[in-house]
């Protein structure tokens, strides 16, 4: 199992966000192929203090290539580039080595889901 995970803070307007997110690019991402699961959150709690994140992504691939072939495929780059049209906060993917950048690189160094 490979997982890669995308952490979105506070957004300019967190309506507009959660709408468009579920109508607009969660279908997009159920489109991308080898994607084996996936699931997301707008109930993000930290343990101490308060959470720098608005919401949270996990998906799930079956091993490093599914994944890495999954980005690169056209529907991969869509949902990439869709991203600025709702997280004005930014995100921040967090996954193992691709060729997409280090895990933990922004969202302006390795495109987010």
């Amino acid at each position: 199992m490979h997982k890669l995970m995308v952490l979105y803070p506070e957004p300019a307007d967190p309506d507009h966000f959660r709408d468009y997110y579920v109508s607009n690019h969660l279908p997009l991402v159920a489109r991308m192929p080898g994607l084996l699961a996936w699931r997301y959150s707008f109930e993000v709690a930290a343990t101490q203090g308060q959470t720098p994140y608005f919401a949270v992504f996990e998906a799930e691939f079956a091993d490093a290539a599914a994944m890495t072939a999954a980005r690169a495929s056209p529907q991969g780059q869509q949902v990439a580039a869709d991203v600025a049209n709702y997280a004005t906060g930014g995100a921040r993917g967090i996954g193992p080595r691709t060729p997409f950048g280090m895990a933990g690189s922004d969202a302006s160094a390795r495109p987010a889901v």
